[in-house]
């Protein structure tokens, strides 16, 4: 009980120190967080840094978890406000290192051999390290260079026992808050469930960057290590060593005579090419993760790096987000609101004029300044937080899309502050949308498809009579899908649920949370995400430091 409690205290002066209760103002049994924060030791000079920079700070003193959490948290720019996001996104992913020895234990008995018999060299020293892996230089027996990533040992079940909590503390704010469907929590641990699963499975990045690799293959706008499949498993990936300079090392860049525009240039064209042509793309390019081969000045090229986070689109969404991206481009807002119904992204009843009239208020003013100040990324968003006021739903894929572009274009400008985004993406996506849906493709994929049509053709006949005799005999039935049924069901339980006086007094945590819940309610409609991530983060320290 005494660990408990001063893990407890532990927690709160954490968020006094950072005025996290700002964000939770006066909830009842966190009152003592603003005496705490009072302290001289709790200053920390922090107090008129902004909300985000706070809560950024916050999550890193409390461990790489956290980290991991508000990284995800920064993609979720539809729910979250502008200047949280902003900040999150900044989160470093950087943890001490684990024992060499204890990487070197993990490589033998993934790879079931002895680390001589594997490799010619081995650095037992770590080159980076991060919250789920850290690396190792190697070289193998033929002589070519490698590193080795060596997911960290024991994360699984830390990831497991905070995962638990998460989920319930979204059930709990999805049930009971007010604004629990517009914040969707279990979504948002959902998708954070989802990433960090992929990004401690080396398999599924290495078959990642294998396929990256081939989609670019004597490409000069971008380069992907070679992957060695032989000495990969679930835990070890070994990939090709490569050398360059960060793309956020300008200074360098420029000294070493590196032409600028047109690595900017090329940043946007990879993006594009990703997305629209290969319809599978890095969804983590941020600087940290792009070096450039600077080896010819006059034609750099692009190296990525770390591929534990790369989507994809479904078809339907692929198609209609490109439309739409094209109808931006050619300020045809009438069609941008057409395909937004289209696609289902807003309900069919949508009155076309009234989000046409809201796509042009968004949009149009950009017009007005020269192209090369325009943040093509920057107003998508825009354009979907304003489609939200038609119940505007959107995957998860398609806000990482989001991001990556934002990562792009902000690492474009970076490089070369006149690039025009227009000039560069509007021709590129015109040329793959005629590529991909023109007439040759359409033909090919009809092609493709034809065998499987007639194949089916001899059973048309009876199918129909079937389905013409049953219907005049009144013998038709609906059926409604079960999940439909539930989600029904959910939904008026939600009305008339009330939370039983028993889970206020299951446990310390979970009471607190449903009473910042309640107490906080008139101001989520600015603080929300703030407030679950704030409470979240204390809750993740404290049920590790309860079962731990």
């Amino acid at each position: 009980m005494i660990r408990r409690s001063i893990r407890l205290i532990g927690i709160g002066i954490i968020l006094a120190r950072y005025r996290l209760d700002d964000l939770l103002h006066d909830v009842p049994p966190l009152r003592w967080l603003r005496t705490v924060r009072l302290l001289p030791w709790g200053r920390r000079r922090v107090r008129d840094l902004p909300r985000g920079a706070r809560l950024r700070m916050a999550l890193e003193e409390l461990g790489p978890i956290y980290v991991k959490f508000g990284q995800i948290l920064s993609t979720r720019r539809d729910l979250l406000p502008i200047d949280i996001a902003d900040e999150l996104a900044q989160l470093q992913d950087a943890v001490p290192p684990f024992p060499g020895q204890q990487a070197r234990a993990l490589i033998e008995s993934q790879l079931g051999d002895r680390i001589e018999n594997l490799f010619a060299e081995f650095d037992i020293t770590p080159m980076a390290s991060a919250s789920i892996a850290q690396v190792h230089a190697a070289r193998l027996k033929d002589g070519r260079e490698v590193v080795i990533k060596v997911v960290r040992p024991g994360i699984e079940k830390n990831i497991q026992r905070d995962l638990e909590l998460l989920t319930a503390l979204a059930k709990l704010v999805r049930r009971y808050h007010p604004e629990g469907e517009r914040i969707r929590p279990n979504e948002i641990v959902g998708e954070f469930e989802r990433v960090i699963a992929k990004e401690t499975d080396m398999e599924n990045e290495a078959a990642n960057a294998s396929l990256l690799r081939r989609n670019f293959e004597n490409s000069e706008d971008l380069y992907i290590p070679l992957i060695h499949w032989h000495l990969t498993a679930p835990k070890v990936l070994v990939m090709e060593r490569v050398y360059g300079v960060s793309i956020k090392d300008i200074n360098q860049l420029k000294q070493m005579n590196v032409d600028l525009e047109r690595l900017a240039r090329r940043g946007v064209r990879v993006f594009y090419t990703q997305v629209f042509r290969d319809n599978l793309f890095h969804a983590d390019m941020h600087p940290g993760n792009i070096l450039v081969d600077a080896s010819d000045p006059a034609n750099p090229t692009l190296i990525a790096l770390d591929f534990g986070i790369v989507a994809s689109l479904t078809p339907r969404d692929l198609y209609y987000i490109g439309e739409n991206f094209l109808a931006i481009f050619n300020r045809e807002y009438r069609r941008v609101a057409e395909l937004h119904v289209e696609a289902g992204w807003v309900p069919a009843d949508t009155r076309i004029d009234e989000l046409e009239s809201a796509a042009r208020t968004v949009c149009e003013p950009s017009f007005t300044r020269p192209l090369e100040e325009v943040s093509f990324g920057e107003l998508v968003i825009k354009l979907f937080a304003v489609a939200r006021q038609f119940k505007l739903t959107l995957q998860p894929q398609l806000i990482m899309l989001q991001k990556t572009l934002l990562n792009i274009e902000g690492m474009g400008r970076d490089l070369y502050p006149k690039l025009n985004i227009w000039e560069v993406a509007k021709p590129e996506l015109e040329r793959i949308f005629r590529e991909r849906y023109g007439l040759q493709k359409t033909a090919e994929a009809v092609g493709r498809e034809l065998p499987g049509w007639l194949a089916k053709v001899p059973d048309l006949p009876d199918m129909v009579y079937n389905y013409l005799k049953r219907a005049n005999a009144g013998q038709l039935a609906t059926r409604i899908d079960s999940q439909t049924l539930d989600a029904l069901l959910e939904q008026t339980r939600r009305r008339d649920r009330r939370l039983p006086a028993t889970l206020l007094a299951s446990s310390l945590i979970i009471s607190a949370v449903l009473l910042a819940i309640h107490e906080v309610a008139p101001l989520f409609m600015d603080h929300s995400v703030p407030a679950f991530i704030a409470l979240a983060a204390a809750g993740l320290a404290l049920w590790r430091g309860w079962s731990g």
